[in-house]
């Protein structure tokens, strides 16, 4: 297969879509002002061509951070795109179409993965795709979207999820998650008075969520939201760690980018040498996979921020180039299969 990225940091999707030629799936990262235009003009440009989209900022040697970036696949792919509604109160009502369009596809764990776009509520959306993809060892790679709209062959929906089932008609495929943390000292907390629908943390150990953690860091209220990029949490998920950013203060508790349950078991972690973790990622998939044709990654935004806090966001894009065709989504969270993290980089490799 082929992936290619075009790309116009004043949004015009014409200059974007440049060179793209018989594509088989396309996938729209745009701004907000232009979302809706350019769903229409990707349809018509490209009529009946499988494609999601979202609101968010692009990337491939550079970063497109308000324009509009397309990823698109051709040569030796099998596509169907689709979207689950109401994610945030039925969206199993429309599982039937994930499980058509899975059976359409064909395709099994070697060859195939699922892409998304999330509008939100991203815990229930993974649980319900997941509830299909599981029993078929599908991976399953994607991420949150702005301003809670997302698309799918043309149209743009709320409280959704876009989905493509993508297999890779000449060679294998195989989904990573990069975590550039690890646990500081040995802080363990119990969480409760949690609040689900605002992803609001209370208390640690029976102690103020806030105060907690700025008696351990020594910050004040507004270094918190920034602080996070080298201190965020991690809930023990088995034996992995899922990242927790946190969004705002209120009051003396945190709200979160993702659920805290109470009695939840967290970890305090802070930033590890995310250059060597970085060369050890690649290096890994380089003995997987000798010969490449196309890497997607979604990278968080707090990630973003970071690695242009070091000035390292364009190393970092060198060095993943060095892997071949590798180009992606800064998301708002990202999925890895039935998980929804912060802070990670997540990445499907083709091929």
């Amino acid at each position: 297969m082929r992936q290619f990225f075009g790309m116009s940091q004043s949004g015009n999707l014409a200059e974007a879509v440049r060179g793209l030629d018989r594509p088989q799936f396309i996938m729209l990262l745009s701004n907000r002002a232009q979302f809706e235009a350019h769903v229409k003009n990707l349809e018509a440009l490209y009529p009946g061509i499988p494609s999601i989209g979202c609101i968010g900022m692009s990337y491939h040697n550079k970063v497109v951070e308000n324009g509009v970036g397309i990823i698109a696949f051709s040569d030796g792919v099998t596509v169907a795109a689709n979207a689950l509604e109401k994610v945030s109160t039925a969206p199993v009502k429309y599982i039937q179409r994930l499980e058509h369009d899975l059976a359409k596809v064909g395709g099994s764990r070697r060859d195939t993965v699922c892409i998304d776009f999330c509008s939100g509520n991203d815990a229930c959306v993974l649980s319900t795709i997941y509830s299909v993809l599981g029993p078929k060892n599908i991976s399953l790679v994607g991420g949150t979207g702005d301003a809670g709209l997302v698309s799918a062959n043309g149209v743009i929906y709320q409280d959704a999820v876009a989905y493509a089932i993508v297999r890779n008609l000449r060679g294998r495929i195989k989904t990573y998650k990069e975590n550039i943390y690890h646990p500081l000292g040995d802080y363990r907390f119990i969480a409760s008075n949690t609040d689900k629908s605002n992803y609001t943390l209370g208390l640690l150990n029976g102690k103020s969520a806030k105060q907690v953690y700025q008696s351990i860091l020594h910050v004040t209220d507004q270094q918190i939201l920034t602080q996070t990029f080298k201190n965020p949490f991690g809930k023990i998920n088995g034996d992995d760690t899922c990242i927790i950013s946190i969004k705002e203060v209120k009051g003396n508790a945190l709200a979160c980018f993702r659920q805290v349950n109470d009695s939840d078991v967290l970890l305090l972690l802070e930033l590890g040498d995310f250059k060597a973790i970085t060369e050890k990622t690649i290096r890994q998939i380089c003995q997987d996979f000798p010969t490449r044709s196309a890497v997607f990654s979604v990278n968080c935004l707090f990630r973003y921020k970071l690695f242009t806090e070091y000035n390292y966001m364009q190393e970092y894009l060198k060095k993943m180039s060095t892997l071949g065709s590798h180009a992606g989504l800064v998301g708002y969270g990202e999925h890895y299969n039935n998980r929804f993290v912060n802070q990670s980089m997540t990445c499907v490799v083709f091929e």
